[in-house]
């Protein structure tokens, strides 16, 4: 009964430790921290990922959150939502920044086809996978696809 009851115990403490990542969105701190840092390396995108990219919000939640698959795939879903907010600010400075309609075609057109490629690629790791680790895994792979595409157009926008 007591082993039982330990059993229960544990798992509730996990459930509340996943379900917090999983609704919390992203803090103002958190928020300022990758944009502070995405700014710092506007001009180095590949810097900009080694340093701006899991290490700023999702490492130190999937930490708090004991390191599960399900919380850690929620920690970066909440740094992706940061990254993507930064890539349609950029996406729109760059729109703005755009000398004509041809270019401005061009630019739709690319965005279309990275978010294909984003999706065919990192929805590849379950049909590859099929399993629990591919949860985090895509997660990861959306979360560095999104701060990739977020720093190129911001580097498009200062050329």
């Amino acid at each position: 009964m007591v082993g039982v009851l330990i059993i229960s115990l544990v798992a509730t403490l996990f459930a509340t430790s996943a379900a917090s990542a999983q609704n919390r969105k992203p803090t103002a701190q958190e928020i300022k921290a990758v944009r502070d840092c995405a700014e710092k390396y506007r001009d180095d995108p590949g810097e900009g990922e080694n340093h701006c990219f899991f290490s700023l919000v999702a490492e130190p939640c999937s930490k708090a959150e004991g390191g599960s698959n399900l919380g850690t795939a929620d920690c970066y879903r909440i740094e992706t939502i940061v990254w993507d907010g930064l890539l349609n600010d950029n996406y729109q400075e760059l729109l703005d920044s755009l000398d004509d309609k041809e270019q401005e075609k061009k630019l739709k057109e690319m965005q279309r086809i990275w978010i294909a490629n984003r999706d065919a690629t990192c929805d590849f790791y379950w049909h590859k996978i099929r399993g629990s680790m591919s949860v985090p895994m895509t997660a990861a792979c959306r979360l560095r696809e999104t701060g990739r595409r977020a720093m190129l157009l911001k580097f498009l926008v200062n050329l």
